[in-house]
């Protein structure tokens, strides 16, 4: 369609043909007076101008002014008519018609040199993408981020005036940008949520865990806690308790508990168990929650498929799941049937990759037994060497597997006992070097950064030696009378190292006594213990009583200043005895003068782990107390605020118990 007059209708106004904007240089654009630049053609991706070389500025400026809106056409061999003075800019269909710089079309009708006809410009469909000319949108970009004076768009100008058309240009802009997208092809409905078929939450249990999971981690001015509870820190064992009730969580809550599992990973496993399978529903259609499909998969939550053609399922999901879901998989299939589960790992071992093999190999850990002790020698072989380590490992946790008893052979060798002192004491000669069938055994031959390579060898042997070695080796002496012997040559805290780790990776209790020593020896931990964090380890070995009286015992000594990591590995809630010699710990702090932070860890944990029907006997700890003169300022009210927050979780947590056993 050519944009000339009709020369058959000579009543009809003429049709008025604007020079396009982009057709004048862009510094002699004249704006009309009173409004803001209008966006230039430049700006507009379905519009292209004529050449600006064809009619100087001053002549079409002239032409402009000279036309009159009552122009009629002319004869067939009349020029065209003038552009009617300052009309409006274009809009909606009239501006995609607008004369472009494609070739003109002959015609028989004689035109102006200044105005050449244009050939129509097809209105172009709205394509799948944003906007058909994306350096427009990138040009506008780029002066909003610059600033129009160092990056003028096209057609602008600098100054405040720019700014405002700069604005005006961008939202016309964005309406075309967001007019030319193309419905896309509705997508298939998701499938109805699974039911969840366990029974729902009480009433009063629905509004606390709303409240639970609303609240927000903060601090009272000035950086103190206040005596109000922390309700998140309660949530994991909120969640431990509607768990154990085999509650279901309730819809509306179920994007907030998916939100507060995403922020800690420590919640994961108890929140997912409580969420269901709606939670796995719902994280299928959320990225935000996708971790809820990996966490399922690795915890083993993966249901191995009953009925008929089980075996076909199974076999289907080992070769095409995701790596999660073979996991899971393999852990489900684990816990019913280790030999299946070690011959499905085992028909596609050979062609797995080396951080995948890591992987399905770690998992054999939970329910580890000696039918695994084949499929773990030949991984001893294994190309990649975290795989062969993490094998060896496994094979020194089975105290009677052919490599512990390798390991067993060659740490007998380097300790004996020399009879001659008195008393007899212990002698270690380690190994002079590190052999081929040592390495094929798990034995890294090349030690870390300041360690001797002989010390460093021997430590590995000694660890991977079953325990039953000792006594063997030792004349038949107990754990506690090998641990009391006398260590020759400074060997002893290399040996009694080695014999801890030995201990917690055979689950040995016996050893873990006799290293761990009594709680109220003055040496802090025993002989045996060589740091905080092998006495947590060795500590885990034993019985949950046991365990807290020996925690009970070594605070009544030692205080609570080494008493943290000890106390994490105890259960919850604490034993009676452990909990009173927390609390007297506590109130001898409070009566010493000094502030509360520094036991802030500690009082964090009897928040959560003291029994609740132990808040009566705090209501005499809320008082302030007298200060003393070399007590430090503000201590006692400190303390009365910390004293008032236990009170208050303690019975938060009574009435979070009371309202869960409701149903």
């Amino acid at each position: 369609m050519t944009r000339t007059p009709a020369p058959a209708d000579t009543c009809a106004p003429a049709p008025t043909t604007r020079p396009a904007a982009s057709a004048v240089p862009a510094s002699a654009a004249v704006p009309r007076a009173g409004s803001l630049p209008q966006p230039t053609a430049a700006q507009d991706p379905t519009q292209t101008s004529a050449p600006a070389q064809a009619q100087p500025q001053a002549q079409a400026q002239a032409q402009a002014q000279a036309a009159s809106p009552e122009t009629t056409p002319g004869s067939a061999s009349a020029p065209a008519p003038a552009p009617a003075p300052a009309p409006a800019p274009e809009t909606g269909r009239a501006a995609r018609q607008t004369p472009t710089a494609h070739a003109p079309t002959t015609s028989s009708q004689p035109t102006a040199a200044s105005e050449p006809t244009a050939a129509p410009h097809p209105t172009p469909a709205p394509g799948p993408g944003p906007n058909p000319n994306p350096g427009v949108w990138e040009t506008l970009v780029t002066s909003a981020l610059l600033g129009t004076d160092r990056r003028t768009p096209p057609g602008g100008e600098r100054g405040s005036a720019g700014a405002y058309a700069l604005l005006d240009a961008v939202a016309a802009q964005t309406v075309r940008r967001r007019a030319g997208l193309r419905p896309a092809r509705a997508a298939r409905r998701p499938e109805p949520a699974p039911e969840d078929p366990r029974p729902p939450l009480p009433a009063a249990a629905a509004r606390r865990l709303t409240t639970l999971l609303s609240d927000r981690p903060g601090t009272a001015g000035g950086g103190r806690r206040g005596s109000a509870p922390d309700l998140m820190e309660l949530l994991p064992q909120w969640l431990a308790t509607a768990n154990a009730r085999g509650f279901a969580a309730p819809p509306h809550a179920l994007p907030a508990l998916l939100d507060a599992a995403r922020g800690r990973t420590d919640l994961r496993p108890a929140a997912l168990r409580f969420a269901g399978p709606r939670a796995l529903w719902l994280a299928r259609l959320n990225p935000d929650w996708r971790f809820a499909l990996r966490a399922s998969a690795a915890s083993g939550d993966v249901p191995v498929p009953p009925g008929s053609g089980a075996a076909q399922r199974v076999r289907r999901l080992w070769d095409e799941g995701l790596f999660a879901e073979r996991v899971g998989l393999l852990s489900s299939l684990r816990a019913r049937d280790p030999a299946d589960a070690r011959a499905l790992l085992a028909s596609t071992w050979a062609t797995e990759r080396a951080e995948d093999r890591l992987m399905f190999l770690d998992s054999l850990r939970t329910g580890l037994e000696p039918g695994d002790e084949p499929f773990l020698e030949q991984a001893l072989t294994d190309r990649s060497r975290n795989v062969r380590a993490t094998a060896a490992e496994l094979l020194t946790a089975l105290p009677h597997s052919a490599l512990a008893a390798r390991m067993g052979a060659r740490a007998a060798t380097c300790v004996s006992l020399d009879r001659s002192l008195t008393p007899p004491a212990i002698v270690v000669e380690p190994p002079y070097e590190c052999d081929a069938a040592m390495e094929r055994d798990g034995v890294v031959a090349r030690p870390p950064a300041g360690r001797g390579e002989r010390s460093w060898w021997f430590g590995q042997l000694a660890e991977a030696a079953p325990l039953a070695t000792w006594s063997v080796r030792l004349a038949g002496r107990t754990p506690e009378e090998i641990v009391a012997l006398a260590v020759s040559e400074g060997w002893q805290s290399e040996l009694h190292a080695a014999w801890c780790r030995a201990a917690v990776r055979q689950r040995d209790g016996a050893w873990a006594r006799a290293l761990l020593g009594a709680p109220t020896a003055p040496e802090a931990g025993g002989p045996g213990a060589v740091s905080l964090a092998e006495r947590a380890k060795l500590l885990g070995t034993l019985g949950p009583g046991e365990r807290a009286e020996w925690v009970a015992g070594f605070i009544a000594t030692h205080g609570l200043s080494e008493a943290f990591q000890l106390l994490g590995v105890c259960a919850v809630p604490w034993a009676v005895p452990l909990g009173r010699a927390v609390v007297d710990a506590l109130d001898i702090a409070r009566d010493a003068g000094s502030y509360p932070w520094s036991f802030s860890g500690v009082m964090g944990l009897a928040e959560r782990c003291l029994d609740p029907a132990d808040a009566g006997r705090l209501d005499g700890l809320l008082a302030i107390p007298d200060e003393s003169e070399d007590a430090s300022p503000g201590a006692g009210g400190y303390w009365a605020e910390a004293f008032q927050r236990l009170v208050t979780t303690l019975r938060l947590r009574a009435a979070m118990t009371e309202e869960l056993r409701a149903g």
